[in-house]
């Protein structure tokens, strides 16, 4: 199997966008983004059209992929997985979680995106679930969770807050005081890691990086402090190698 958590390093993109933006729903040039994904894919070891993505609507919505789209239309949902080999299956990022997943001995591969609302509403039990349906056993995968905006970074309203409460009690732990009143610094990352423990996982992995405090990575929340128009995206992908 073969991964990657791509910096914004190695493109071809400029300005706000500048280096590797994967982002087909971004403002950038689409012959850059073009460009950066066909590297990406040179990276993995598959053709363009067999690096996938899909329309990311922050739902808990997963598709099985076997082959490559159909068209230029993407699946809105957002998370894959698959058992096809030389399939790389990916996320696009800039400040949201993305994991990967893995079983090895069963090779099914598994990538997600969970941003907030998608970690909250079951994005992650619903990859495991369908990884299962293509005979992935849970307690043999394994979770890698890739860069994305950290506590320290990321400032939340009051109204934030009592979402998570009223889903249940004991995401308490997962804020701290924030020195503005009335706001707290969510945990996105450990708040994912729990959700995939109280979900079966055993193996898990995180890079511990932070988008929004390291150049390397776009950031949205960064690019609205900095008042800017746009932001690229990260690409996240993984695959079966056939």
């Amino acid at each position: 199997m073969r991964h990657a958590f791509f910096t914004r390093e190695g493109g071809v993109s400029d300005g706000i966008y500048a280096g590797l933006n994967g982002g087909l729903g971004s403002n950038d040039s689409p012959d850059s983004v073009r460009e950066n994904r066909r590297r990406m894919a040179e990276r993995l070891g598959v053709a363009p059209d067999q690096l996938l993505s899909l329309h990311q609507v922050h739902s808990p919505d997963v598709v099985i992929a076997t082959g490559p789209w159909d068209g230029p239309v993407r699946p809105k949902a957002d998370a894959l997985v698959t058992a096809t080999p030389n399939l790389a299956i990916g996320v696009t990022t800039a400040d949201c979680g993305p994991i990967l997943f893995a079983d090895p001995e069963k090779r099914v591969v598994g990538a997600a995106h969970a941003g907030w609302k998608g970690a909250l509403t079951g994005v992650l039990e619903a990859t495991l679930q369908a990884m299962e349906e293509l005979g992935a056993e849970r307690g043999r995968i394994i979770a890698a969770i890739g860069p994305l905006i950290r506590q320290q970074s990321y400032e939340v309203g009051a109204e934030f807050v009592a979402r998570f409460i009223d889903d249940d009690a004991e995401h308490a732990r997962f804020f701290l005081p924030s020195q503005r009143k009335g706001h707290a610094m969510f945990d996105l990352g450990g708040f994912i890691r729990m959700r995939l423990e109280s979900a079966g996982v055993l193996l898990i992995d995180d890079l511990g990086l932070d988008t929004y405090a390291d150049e390397r990575f776009f950031s949205y929340r960064r690019s609205v402090h900095r008042k800017e128009p746009d932001y690229g995206r990260h690409v996240h992908a993984i695959m079966i190698e056939g």
